[in-house]
């Protein structure tokens, strides 16, 4: 498909995956442009990344992850979906964040916190486009409060999927995401 949502079974991951319906919507608020840089923290399997690289050939993308594995399955998902150019730094951001040129957006899937907010907000140039997903309760207040200072969109993300229940079905639902996004 050339459009933002490639089916999970693509990509190997150890269940820290941006799940398909969620990929779309936040690679639709990441807007990604042709020669654009993201800058994906928390990138588990490397899926947002990947997808960002996918639009365009001239797009780039750079992953942090603190797990050494999950890093290195990334890399191998890069690789088997055809994008060889997606550079994975392995630690915790914001202490392995690049030195050079800024991103256009930023996606934070893992690893969000205070502090990495703050160095973001404070090392960001004007313009850059910023998405953060989180699950936990600690996150989503988190999220809210940087909404309630600094703007920007807040979306609460629920999704259920029809399931066997019984001998007949049910919905199945997933744990809800909040989602921010903002233009510093």
């Amino acid at each position: 498909p050339r459009v933002a949502g490639l089916p999970d079974v693509l990509f190997d991951h150890d269940g820290q995956i941006t799940k398909r319906p969620i990929r779309a919507l936040t690679l639709s608020a990441l807007a990604p442009r042709p020669g654009e840089t993201l800058w994906d923290i928390g990138a588990g399997s490397g899926s947002i990344a990947i997808e960002w690289l996918l639009a365009h050939p001239a797009n780039r993308a750079l992953a942090v992850e603190a797990d050494a594995a999950r890093a290195e399955r990334a890399r191998a998902n890069a690789w088997a979906l055809g994008v060889d150019r997606l550079e994975v730094l392995i630690g915790t951001a914001p202490s392995v964040l690049p030195e050079g040129p800024a991103p256009a957006a930023v996606f934070i899937g893992g690893g969000l916190s205070q502090d990495l907010l703050e160095a973001l907000w404070a090392r960001l140039p004007v313009g850059t486009r910023l998405v953060a997903n989180a699950v936990t309760l600690e996150s989503e207040a988190l999220l809210a409060a940087w909404h309630s200072a600094k703007g920007g969109a807040l979306l609460r993300i629920e999704l259920a999927q029809a399931a066997p229940l019984g001998r007949r079905r049910g919905w199945r639902s997933s744990y809800p995401v909040v989602q921010w996004s903002v233009i510093l």
